[in-house]
């Protein structure tokens, strides 16, 4: 798991107005430390001019910074001057490479711009004051040219995207003995006819387009590239949007054609308004990083617009990606999964047993689950795990029954009855949150409780439940957190696609109800969270803040998934840092195939012994328990709140 979290002085670099050549946009640069400042170069510009053709020229700015976050010294570094760049120069990528900073660019030198006039030039500075040469690189469509900081088995060692402009772009590896060779016709002749031997492949699917992004890392894993993935950039598909998406891939040490590993999904979509509106609108563009500390720090252009950064933990991320490590980021299922399946010889149970509830006490792992019957009636059953990963006893009658008018079946054979129980343990006594539903009106949220005596002595002495979600909103996913926050009963619930929360006074549910949504966490359009977020189990607090498990929904395949977010001790309503990626995917048969297939959805988790244990429902038919280390979790997610 990793954690992929904005700079809070984002956006960075922002158009200058009194500079006429970089008042309209700054945007895609690319860093490089030189002792304590950092130089970044960017692509600039202009303001429109009507008497120039075209009317926004496009060159490369370099300012400079002590600090990181604010630069100075704003000037032009490369503006068109050779006939091959005269329409402008754009997104450049440094490399310090044996003593020399090779600044590689885009070329401009057909106006209307044409495939065959976008090619990749490079220019080389001593000391960053100055061009001391430049050269036409590539003689076909490419862009986007980034060179490795260091030789591969004694050779320089490019990476770039070839033919961008006239279809899907294929991106390639390129070695040379002499820096000469960069710039060869006759190198690149010969290495073109053999475009297929150097060529990744990085789209996902057939709409799909990908561009180099940051100059290759070097991690004892492999070479880590940060690179462009535009989803749907060739049509639509599903009526889903065009995202402009940021990836990670690992790159064979010896041989960079060959792919070690990547992420799964996007690591950054755009989200901020910074992001989501500028020149061009939906575009977060890597094009530059580096490693500071423990951390990479990604250097990405924001709508066309804007420079801004972005920052991962570098073992969370490569560690996350890296097959020989990932499974120890991730929730790992129990060895004896599914742990609870339908039972024939019980009727309310026979045709699905999901979605429990948990609550550790008396050296034993409590759960109430949903069950379902052959007529879709949803009850609640009980069973209980000594060591978290099996189950001792399981009851063979339901502990709890639909037993008001909100919750009685209306409809012969529709779903109905009392779903997903969330509970919390407040003062010797037990709470449930459910879901009610009769089969007719929108689901809403009832809650009953129970003393804990009662329940360790199996005295089913619910109190009467109460709805305490508005009339005629479909809400549910809720819990109460465990503990009084600023004289206050925190409620989590989920309206929509979005994960909101409010505050009660007491627990009193006639008089107090849930009447505000106060928006906590919302989709992601483009990853895996991008349909709509849900709670799984109530938070548990700990040093860092409450650890809150959400479940989530793609748009692209309907896959249910498991994130973290890390939420404000004192404001609850407040995300300190969320996962980029998913900590639970649908894989095993049992929750790829079921009620509803691709499922899996907690709605229980404990900590023991410095590990967290999670309990969920899998393609809604089944029960099934993972884990994960509570400090891998804690850790990876307490590094993703930004600090500097």
């Amino acid at each position: 798991m990793f954690v992929v979290r904005r700079s809070q002085h984002n956006p960075i670099l922002i158009p200058e107005h009194t500079h006429p050549w970089e008042g309209m946009a700054t945007f895609n640069w690319s860093p490089v430390r030189v002792g304590d400042t950092t130089h970044v170069f960017y692509r600039a510009m202009s303001l429109p001019d009507p008497l120039s053709t075209p009317q926004n020229i496009s060159v490369i700015g370099h300012a400079q910074s002590s600090d990181g976050n604010h630069f100075e010294k704003r000037e032009r570094f490369i503006v068109p001057k050779e006939k091959w760049e005269q329409f402008g120069c754009e997104d450049p990528r440094i490399t310090t490479f044996e003593g020399t900073h090779y600044i590689f660019y885009t070329a401009l030198s057909q106006y209307p711009f044409v495939s065959e006039g976008i090619k990749v030039a490079v220019a080389l500075s001593k000391d960053l004051s100055k061009v001391d040469e430049r050269h036409l690189v590539t003689p076909f469509n490419s862009k986007a040219m980034a060179l490795f900081p260091e030789r591969i088995n004694g050779k320089m060692t490019v990476i770039f995207s070839a033919y961008t402009d006239s279809g899907a772009a294929r991106m390639a590896i390129a070695q040379f003995d002499k820096k000469e060779d960069l710039w060869s016709p006759d190198f690149w002749n010969k290495w073109h006819t053999e475009l297929g031997d150097h060529a990744i492949n990085l789209r996902r699917t057939d709409y799909d387009q990908v561009e180099v992004g940051a100059a290759p890392i070097k991690t004892k894993y492999g070479w880590l590239l940060i690179y462009s993935h535009i989803q749907y950039y060739f049509g639509s598909f599903n009526n889903l949007p065009r995202t402009f998406g940021v990836e990670a891939v690992l790159l064979d040490l010896n041989d960079p054609r060959k792919i070690i590993a990547r992420t799964k999904g996007p690591i950054l979509v755009p989200e901020e308004p910074y992001e989501l509106s500028g020149y061009v609108q939906n575009v977060t563009f890597p094009s530059g990083a580096f490693v500071d500390g423990d951390n990479l720090v990604i250097y990405y252009g924001a709508a066309d617009t804007s420079s801004c950064i972005a920052r991962v933990n570098l073992d969370d991320l490569v560690k996350t990606m890296s097959p020989e490590t990932e499974k120890d980021w991730h929730l790992a299922r129990g060895p004896h999964n599914p742990i609870l399946v339908p039972d024939e010889k019980h009727p309310w149970e026979s045709k699905a047993v999901f979605n429990p509830g948990a609550l550790e006490f008396s050296g034993k792992i409590h759960l109430l689950y949903r069950a379902l019957s052959d007529d879709n009636t949803s009850v609640i059953g009980y069973a209980t795990s000594s060591d978290g990963l099996s189950i001792d006893e399981r009851l063979s009658e339901p502990v709890y029954v639909p037993r008001e008018s909100f919750e009685m079946k209306k409809i012969t054979g529709a779903n109905s009855g009392c779903e997903d129980p969330r509970l919390a343990l407040i003062n010797e006594r037990i709470y449930m949150c459910y879901t009610a539903f009769d089969g007719i009106g929108p689901p809403r949220v009832a809650i009953t409780s129970i003393s804990q005596s009662d329940f360790l002595t199996r005295s089913w002495n619910w109190s009467r439940a109460s709805l305490i979600t508005p009339q005629n909103i479909d809400d549910k996913d809720t819990c109460i957190l465990p503990e009084i926050i600023n004289g206050s009963y925190v409620v989590l619930h989920r309206i929509g696609s979005d994960i909101c929360a409010d505050y009660l006074t007491s627990l009193d549910f006639e008089k107090d109800k849930v009447r505000r949504c106060i928006k906590v966490l919302g989709p992601r359009s483009g990853m895996w969270d991008s349909e709509k977020v849900g709670i799984t189990a109530p938070p548990i607090k700990t040093a860092v803040g409450w650890l809150l498990l959400y479940h989530a929904v793609s748009r692209d395949h309907h896959t249910y998934r498991v994130g973290a977010v890390m939420l404000d001790m004192a404001d609850p309503t407040v995300v300190l840092a969320r996962s980029t990626d998913p900590i639970l995917v649908p894989e095993e048969k049992y929750e790829k195939e079921g009620v509803i297939s691709n499922v899996v959805f907690p709605c229980g988790m404990v900590e023991r012994a410095g590990t967290l244990y999670v309990y969920y429902g899998g393609a809604d038919k089944v029960i099934g328990v993972a884990t994960m280390k509570l400090d891998i979790l804690l850790g990876a997610l307490k590094r993703g709140i930004w600090t500097g």
